[in-house]
């Protein structure tokens, strides 16, 4: 293993490296890995909605390779979605699935738990986010029955985590420490940051959007969004594993995900105080990010959930 120094000052080019080659791996679900280290991956699932071909896997995962067992940073959005996370880990080691962590409420972060749960593995949250996972349950599984079908959702078992934590969390697998911070509310309450600090890889969840336009939500808190940002900021990460899109470092981060936020508050706000109505907040002009997918789908949208928020702040 290289010194932690000689790894930092090579992990820029490893990354572009290991990207570049796990970018023309495609699976039919749309899954492939991308190497961060020798120990870590990303597993970066498709842009777009959840579909059957995806099994709701629209998101992107990770894994840690410790010499006691794997730690798997969020499940998959159904059953059949977390046995194609698992064929994939199975492709670097023979290790098993011993934890996981789901980094917040949203489908893809946690409707595998069971799958994993029933192969031994202990699941772990935020009380924060297993309390938006209990309020959002059915409401993700209408939404997944309609975009992913009943045979791509068949065997999903909502399963909540075994251990939860209120603030912070500290564990140890085998050779691997990870420190677990939540930082939410953001994209959903229970937002969470897996920290590896010996490597500096952070885990975002949907804390930070790549290529891809995030969305602010009805379950979304845009202001605290950009605060808990600032916090995975001040871990000063050499690799970000973000929620969508491919691991990268946080000056991308920066760009696609806060600039965004900042951005659309400070815009809203200028609108809101020249007396602009909701109706016309569609007119907004956000063509500086309509480089990020679905940008043309979700700006109005992220739009007029801003100004909902900031009428009441």
């Amino acid at each position: 293993m290289l010194p932690p120094k000689t790894l930092s000052m090579l992990m820029p080019a490893v990354l572009m490296l290991f990207t570049s080659v796990a970018l023309a791996a495609d699976r039919n679900d749309g899954l492939h890995l991308q190497p961060i280290s020798e120990h870590v991956y990303a597993i970066v699932g498709p842009f777009g909605n959840r579909s059957p071909e995806n099994l709701g896997n629209n998101a992107t995962f990770g894994f840690v390779v410790t010499d006691a067992g794997v730690v798997l940073i969020d499940s998959g959005g159904s059953a059949k979605g977390a046995a194609a996370i698992d064929a994939l880990i199975d492709q670097v080691t023979d290790q098993p699935v011993r934890l996981v962590i789901n980094t917040g409420g949203q489908d893809h972060r946690w409707l595998g738990n069971d799958y994993f749960k029933a192969r031994g593995a202990r699941i772990i949250a935020s009380e924060a986010a297993v309390e938006d996972q209990r309020r959002r349950r059915d409401e993700q599984l209408r939404r997944l029955q309609n975009l992913v079908g009943a045979d791509g959702l068949a065997g999903t078992e909502p399963v909540y985590a075994d251990e939860t934590f209120a603030e912070q969390m500290r564990i140890t697998l085998g050779n691997k420490t990870f420190e677990l911070r939540l930082v939410g509310p953001a994209h959903t309450p229970g937002e969470t940051l897996v920290w590896l600090a010996d490597e500096r890889i952070v885990f975002s969840g949907d804390l930070i959007y790549i290529g891809r336009m995030l969305r602010v939500g009805s379950h979304s808190n845009s202001a605290h969004w950009i605060e808990a940002f600032k916090t995975l900021e001040s871990l000063e990460p050499e690799v970000v594993v973000p929620g969508h899109g491919p691991a990268t470092d946080l000056a991308e981060a920066r760009a696609d995900t806060l600039d965004y936020l900042v951005f659309l508050r400070e815009a809203v706000g200028a609108f809101i105080a020249s007396g602009g109505d909701i109706t016309d907040i569609g007119t907004l002009d956000q063509s500086q990010f309509d480089y990020l997918q679905d940008a043309q789908s979700l700006n109005g949208r992220n739009a007029q959930q801003v100004f909902q928020e900031m009428e009441w702040e």
